[in-house]
């Protein structure tokens, strides 16, 4: 069915199920919702089952909005509603849904600005035209946020404009002749790093994550010169499982070489992947290497990314509906499950997964309504890949720090990600001051993690229950210890790195191929009254592998010139607080699926590993399990 057709059974159907007298302005697609812009909003409001009838009737999303003539310009309803809201509600910030008509006030004080009964929430509605939202204010305020809705702000004709034109692609008419379905692997397959894949069907392409191996010592990007990705213009979208730059860092890329569609993700991913590429130019430029892409390029592709929830269904493409799910690995991270034509087919790619709750999410989903390919990571997939209890590697990294902290001028230095491990061991450190469990001592934040933490805290519907009751209800939030200090010049890392008193320092890069982590090593490295504690993965070959295996003395640059570092520094591991699953838990996912499913392909693993783990789910289980090279194809269909 065209395009124009859809719209004119649109209308069919408005007239069938809406009353004559409900004023319809317009009928429109805007990616692969059916939009309909009305005079008359409340008729809806007061018949929802009108809207889930004509969903029934089309077969696809149903948006009822206001026609624009309803609504005050954002600059004139902003005035309003701040003249409207008391002051004491102390409203930090409003965001604009032009697509919804909706509006969301951030206050520090929500009861305020709801008002008795909604009275506020009332007048606003009726002053404004707009549906009022409220919010707490997030704690820690988090600039990529606010950069990001203030941008799309200002782009939000263009991104009206590109909507509408997605929603005819979607909608196109499929070809003739034999289907067909195949996942071709551009990147990460026995190997850990530049991750992506590309979902090729007679009627569309989907490219799923694009990353950088930040290890490599050439480009680390994934094979986008491949004939099936060429040019990329012919992709219909890409899908972003998460945020980590192994699975985001080149999506930019694709942007300056003429990709023009959506990106579907989940919205902390969005707004990670954002900071997280920004500060993959910074380090670039740093290293004196020429960025692979600019900021005006990170800018395209915020303003082509469409978010999503978990559950939530859309179609990406003619023949391909996602659906995102918690994959319970860093914020917003999200299992993609693609169904492919009417019933052909479905194929659901892990991203990077933990199936085990953990203290910032829960555990990955494993249960679909049917799927018989799963592309599943192998980060910890080796015969010896055995993690420790979550309890285990608490009271672990509390004897490390008694260990060294009780000694005179101890420093416990931190290498991690900004994103995940850094604040689960945040937690587990304030917990530990907190009952006494370790010493008393300021813990230093280097490098993006202040940042990433306010994501976290503006996004409190993607943590796990109870951490989302402790800062919200209860108001004891873990993230604002006064033990936490944010280092955020160099003359304050530098004071803390001469400094003889004890201290915790979490530095960015996590396997210290770059970043401030650096800084704290050179100056600490020779000391045997200080310690190193890995937490998180180190790719072979990278300086924070090199430690971890023992090597006793480090070169590293410093003004350019090589500088030899004795590594005196107690070594330690933490592995319980990955963000992987592992062995245990994969073959558990696996196992444990409902549907189970007929075919398992493993990637994002060392290639033993991933040799390995596909043995062992064929022998186990039976299920098929194939571990392909990068620039295979495998036919699902």
């Amino acid at each position: 069915m065209s395009v124009e057709e859809v719209l004119r059974e649109a209308r069919r159907a408005v007239d069938e199920v809406i009353p004559t007298t409900v004023r319809i302005t317009d009928i429109e697609f805007e990616g692969s919702t059916v939009v309909i812009y009305t005079k008359d909003i409340e008729e809806f409001t007061n018949e929802p089952d009108s809207i889930k009838k004509l969903a029934e009737h089309l077969k696809r999303r149903v948006s009822i909005r206001p026609d624009s003539s309803l609504l005050d310009s954002i600059e004139e309803a902003e005035e309003k509603i701040r003249n409207i809201v008391d002051e004491q509600a102390e409203i930090t910030d409003l965001y604009f849904k032009e697509d919804t008509g909706e509006v969301t006030i951030e206050a520090k004080a929500p009861g305020i600005a709801i008002g008795k009964k909604g009275r506020v929430l009332n007048e606003i509605k009726a002053e404004t035209g707009w549906s009022p939202d409220v919010v707490r204010t997030p704690p820690i305020p988090s600039k990529t946020v606010k950069d990001i809705r203030s941008y799309l702000r200002t782009v939000r004709n263009e991104r009206r404009d590109f909507l509408q034109a997605l929603g005819r692609k979607i909608n196109r008419d499929t070809r003739k002749g034999e289907k067909f379905a195949r996942i071709i692997a551009l990147g990460g397959y026995r190997e850990v790093g530049r991750s992506a894949h590309l979902l090729h069907t007679r009627d569309s392409k989907i490219l799923i994550d694009c990353g950088v191996d930040v290890s490599s010592s050439g480009s680390g990007t994934p094979y986008l010169n491949a004939p099936e990705i060429l040019p990329p213009d012919t992709l219909d979208a890409i899908v972003l499982t998460h945020a980590h730059l192994d699975h985001c860092g080149m999506i930019p890329v694709l942007f300056k070489y003429g990709f023009d569609g959506p990106v579907y993700c989940t919205t902390p991913t969005r707004d990670m992947a954002a900071l997280l590429q920004l500060d993959y130019i910074k380090v670039a430029m740093a290293d004196s290497r020429d960025p692979p892409y600019g900021s005006s390029d990170i800018r395209e592709a915020v303003k082509h990314t469409i978010t999503m929830e978990y559950g939530e269904t859309t179609d990406i493409a003619p023949d391909i509906r996602l659906t995102m799910h918690n994959a319970g690995h860093i914020i917003g991270s999200a299992v993609a499950h693609m169904h492919i034509g009417d019933g052909d087919y479905n194929v659901a790619f892990t991203g990077d997964i933990k199936y085990d709750k953990t203290w910032l999410f829960n555990q990955a989903v494993n249960k679909f309504p049917r799927v018989e390919t799963v592309v599943m990571e192998a980060t910890y997939g080796g015969y010896h890949d055995l993690q420790p209890s979550r309890l285990d590697a608490v009271e672990q990294l509390k004897d490390i720090l008694v260990q060294h902290l009780d000694r005179a001028g101890g420093k416990v230095l931190i290498p991690v990600f900004a994103v995940g491990r850094s604040q689960e061991v945040m937690l587990v450190i304030e917990e530990a001051i907190r009952k006494g469990d370790a010493p008393e001592v300021p813990v230093y934040l280097d490098g993006m993690i202040w940042e990433a933490s306010a994501i976290h805290t503006a996004y409190p519907e993607f943590l796990n229950n109870k951490l989302k009751r402790k800062i919200f209800r209860e108001d004891e939030n873990p993230f604002l210890s006064p033990s936490f200090k944010q280092v955020d010049s160099m003359d304050m890392r530098r004071e803390i790195c001469d400094s003889s008193e004890p201290a915790i320092v979490l530095a960015t890069a996590g396997m210290m191929n770059g970043g401030p982590v650096l800084e704290y090593f050179k100056a600490w490295g020779d000391d045997p009254e200080s310690a190193i504690v890995f937490v998180g993965y180190q790719a072979s070959g990278t300086m924070g592998d090199r430690i971890q295996k023992g090597y006793d003395h480090i070169t590293l640059l410093e003004n350019g010139a090589p500088i030899d570092i004795e590594v005196k520094m107690r070594v330690h591991t933490c592995e319980g607080f990955s963000g992987h699953s592992d062995r245990i838990q994969l073959l558990h996912y696996i196992s444990s699926m409902r549907p189970p499913p007929e075919r398992v392909i493993i990637t994002h693993g060392e290639e033993g590993k991933c040799t390995n783990l596909a043995s062992t789910i064929y022998k186990k289980y039976g299920i098929e399990s194939r571990t392909p090279w990068n620039l295979e194809s495998v036919r699902l269909f």
